[in-house]
């Protein structure tokens, strides 16, 4: 396969002594390798960076040292996110073409021929130092592309260790392991922003802030909306299974993750009873003054503290003064005011949970409606119930990217086994959160398509097969 010259943005010699730069150069150079395997090798890359994570021994060092170094979420749950999310990515990258020609239309003469973006930026978050750029990796990788990863400045070191092991398995296949850098540490604002105007194609997981800088940068960007995922209770759901999936999502890595449900939505036909069955699997509804209590533990100077951010029910009890608790899976606030004024209507990335009361569905909509209007919004909502159509009626009226039924939503969003979405831990919001997609980040995001039209056979059509209804209705 012929090679294509790519253009490195960094190549002037103004910006020659740039560390920024050299990097970029050089993954310009192993991309340059890369743009000219056919699909067989480029599954080779992409095998040898999943099992650089999925390995066992090596996936619970980087669980125990991301876990060390952020002090964020658990080691056991890091070790089955690095697995699984990164198994469930490469059975859908398994068979799936991205070197060539990817399909062939002949009814219509068109081909599609699928070409590497160049270089990715990858910005990713602390709180999976590992799991996520790993993803971006691989994902990059199907596209022939090379990526430099922008880790968090907490997530480092992890980040560090996953490339060692991805640059180990890319000398037992001969890969040039420049496909795959990162910035050198310290880790900065100024370098992480001169990595994205650097680059080619900017993929960005975190903070809103640097999703802004992403969009700003003069670089085409993804970048991911805020996560505040409300979960619905209707009157006909099953209350013990959907306290346990709610408890499995939340208490999952100390609910670092932006698909962890941030609010119950219960209707007042199932409160009690679905309040017992939380209680049943470890949740404690705080009173008044406990509520206040955490509160002031969480948002200090209101700002979400490091203090809570992926520690567990238990730490956070303890730091508010309430160790006689226990050792609650989950702490539960009732709350009826949304916004600014009102914190837990917000993301708490902990396990903690805002509980609102809804007369009924309708209500409960509108409840969940008013949330994502505060924070949230584009990102997705959590159904439990076996009324079907009510799932169809949050996709046609909630400004959300998707909608969970019956199952443990951050286990669910991101890809599942048990359902159909793609494997990701990148989930764009649309133009509701900000966004300029709302799938679960894949692939495809990492392609350029070109594609090539043939003459075909030309069939024109009269007005009154186009505009025969429109006529019929208002005339000519």
């Amino acid at each position: 396969m012929a090679t294509v010259s790519y253009t490195a943005r960094s190549a002037s010699p103004d910006n020659a002594a740039d560390p920024v730069a050299a990097l970029v150069a050089r993954a310009h150079a192993a991309q340059q390798v890369a743009n000219g395997y056919d699909q067989a090798r480029t599954d080779e890359l992409v095998a040898a960076a999943g099992w650089a994570i999925m390995e066992p021994t090596r996936n619970r060092a980087l669980a125990e040292l991301a876990v060390a170094d952020t002090g964020i979420g658990n080691v056991d749950d890091k070790i089955r996110k690095n697995y699984r999310k990164t198994l469930g990515l490469l059975r859908d990258l398994k068979d799936a073409p991205s070197v060539g020609v990817i399909s062939e239309d002949r009814a219509k003469g068109l081909v599609e021929i699928a070409r590497p973006v160049g270089v990715v930026a990858a910005i990713t978050p602390s709180t999976n130092p590992a799991a996520t750029p790993a993803n971006k990796i691989i994902n990059a990788l199907k596209g022939r592309n090379a990526v430099i990863v922008a880790p968090s400045p907490k997530g480092v070191t992890a980040c560090a260790l996953l490339l060692e092991y991805i640059h180990a398995e890319f000398d037992r296949i001969g890969a040039p392991r420049d496909l795959v850098q990162m910035l050198p540490a310290p880790i900065s604002k100024a370098s992480t922003q001169a990595l994205m105007q650097q680059c080619d194609l900017v993929v960005v997981t975190g903070s809103q802030s640097n999703v802004r800088n992403a969009y700003a940068s003069g670089t085409p960007a993804f970048g991911v909306g805020a996560g505040n995922v409300a979960s619905i209770v209707d009157e006909t759901a099953d209350c013990d299974a959907a306290a346990e999936k709610i408890v499995r999502s939340k208490t999952f890595d100390n609910a670092t993750s932006c698909s962890s449900e941030n609010s119950v939505v219960l209707v007042d036909a199932v409160y009690d009873r679905m309040l017992a069955a939380l209680a049943a699997c470890g949740a404690v509804l705080l009173d008044a003054d406990q509520k206040a209590a955490v509160q002031k533990l969480m948002w200090p100077d209101g700002k979400l503290s490091s203090r809570a951010i992926g520690q567990s029910a238990q730490a956070i009890a303890r730091g508010a003064g309430l160790d006689y608790l226990g050792e609650p899976s989950v702490l539960m606030v009732e709350e009826a005011g949304i916004g600014p004024a009102h914190p837990y209507s917000g993301e708490k990335l902990s396990p903690v949970l805002a509980v609102y009361r809804a007369r009924d569905f309708d209500d409960a909509k509108q409840i969940v409606e008013r949330i994502y209007a505060h924070q949230g919004a584009g990102h997705s909502v959590s159904l439990h119930s076996t009324r079907d159509e009510r799932a169809l009626d949050l996709g046609l009226n909630l400004a959300v990217a998707r909608v969970i039924v019956n199952q443990a939503h951050c286990i669910a969003t991101g890809g599942s086994f048990d359902n159909g979405l793609p494997f990701s831990l990148s989930m764009g919001c649309g133009t509701w959160g900000g966004n300029n997609f709302s799938d679960n980040m894949n692939y495809r995001h990492y392609l350029n398509t070109t594609r090539i039209a043939r003459p075909i056979a030309e069939v024109v059509p009269t007005d009154d097969e186009v505009l025969g209804k429109f006529f019929e209705k208002y005339g000519r």
